[in-house]
C-alpha cells in the first residue's frame, strides 16, 4: 500500500469514525459514510465522481416516510392538514440544519475551499443536504428500522414540541393560509442577492396587498423567505381580526 493510499483509507476511517460516533451507529460501508459527508464543492476540487447528492435524495423520501408514519400512528387526534402541518414543521431546511449542527455535522463534512471560506460549514442549505445525505447512507447501509429509530430520537422531540405549540413553524405555508382567510390575498417574495457565487447571501421581503410585513435574510433564497415569513407572521397575528378581516382600519405595517 503506498503512503498515499494509506493516508487517504486513515482519513477515510476517521471520518465513518467520527459520523458513527456522531449517531451512534457503526457503519459496515465506510465509504457510504464518506459519500454522504462529501460536498459537491468538495469532489469538483478533487476531481472525484461521488458526491452525497443522490444519497441527499434517497434520504429526503427515507425521512418523509418516517416522520409521516410516526405522525400518523403518534397523532390520532390530528386531521390531515395538522398532520401536514406538523411533517413539513419537521422535515423543513431549517430544523434538519438544526439537527445536523447538534450533531456536529459542519466539523465532518468536506468541503471545497471556496465554501470552507464562505462559511459553509454552518451554512443553513449545506447542513440541510448533509442530513438528509447521512440519513441516506444510514438506510443503505443498516436497513429501515435503524433508520426509523435514529429518526426517531433524532426528530421526535421536535415532533412533540410543534404538537404542544412549542418550536419552529413552516411559517410560509401559516402565513399564505392566515393572508387567504383574512385577506385575501397571497404572499409575494421578492429577492436580493448581494456578494460572490461562493459566499452569496439573499435578502427577502413579503409583501401583502402591495405593503411590506417582513424581511429576512439567509445563505439561501428558501432560507431568507422562511425568515421573512416568520415576521410577517407574527405582524399579522398581532393584528387584531377585525382589521384583518376588514372590519377596521389596520395599523401601518412594516416598511
Amino acid at each position: 500500500m503506498s503512503p498515499g493510499h494509506a493516508d487517504g483509507a486513515r482519513s477515510l476511517e476517521r471520518d465513518a469514525g467520527a459520523l458513527g460516533r456522531a449517531l451512534r451507529i457503526r457503519f459496515r460501508d465506510r465509504l457510504l459514510a464518506e459519500a454522504s459527508l462529501t460536498h459537491r464543492s468538495f469532489a469538483f476540487e478533487n476531481g472525484l465522481k461521488v458526491t452525497n447528492e443522490r444519497l441527499e435524495f434517497l434520504g429526503d423520501a427515507v425521512l418523509g416516510l418516517v416522520i409521516t408514519d410516526l405522525a400518523y400512528r403518534e397523532f390520532p387526534e390530528l386531521s390531515e392538514g395538522e398532520l401536514a402541518k406538523l411533517r413539513a414543521a419537521t422535515v423543513n431546511m431549517i430544523s434538519l440544519a438544526e439537527v445536523a449542527r447538534e450533531l456536529g455535522l459542519g466539523h465532518l463534512v468536506l468541503l471545497g475551499k471556496g465554501e470552507e471560506m464562505s462559511g459553509g460549514r454552518d451554512k443553513t442549505s449545506i447542513l440541510d443536504d448533509a442530513m438528509e445525505a447521512v440519513l441516506g447512507a444510514v438506510y443503505l447501509d443498516r436497513g429501515l428500522l435503524t433508520t426509523r429509530r435514529l429518526i426517531e430520537r433524532l426528530f421526535w422531540p421536535r415532533m412533540e414540541a410543534y404538537a404542544r405549540g412549542e418550536g419552529e413553524r413552516d411559517y410560509k405555508t401559516g402565513l399564505q393560509e392566515m393572508a387567504s382567510q383574512d385577506l385575501g390575498s397571497v404572499p409575494e417574495y421578492r429577492i436580493v442577492s448581494r456578494g460572490p457565487d461562493h459566499a452569496k447571501e439573499f435578502t427577502a421581503t413579503v409583501h401583502l396587498g402591495g405593503k411590506q410585513w417582513g424581511k429576512g435574510r439567509g445563505r439561501s433564497k428558501k432560507e431568507a423567505e422562511q425568515q421573512a415569513a416568520r415576521e410577517a407572521f407574527a405582524q399579522l397575528s398581532a393584528v387584531d381580526p377585525r382589521v384583518r378581516q376588514g372590519e377596521a382600519e389596520p395599523a401601518e405595517p412594516v416598511g
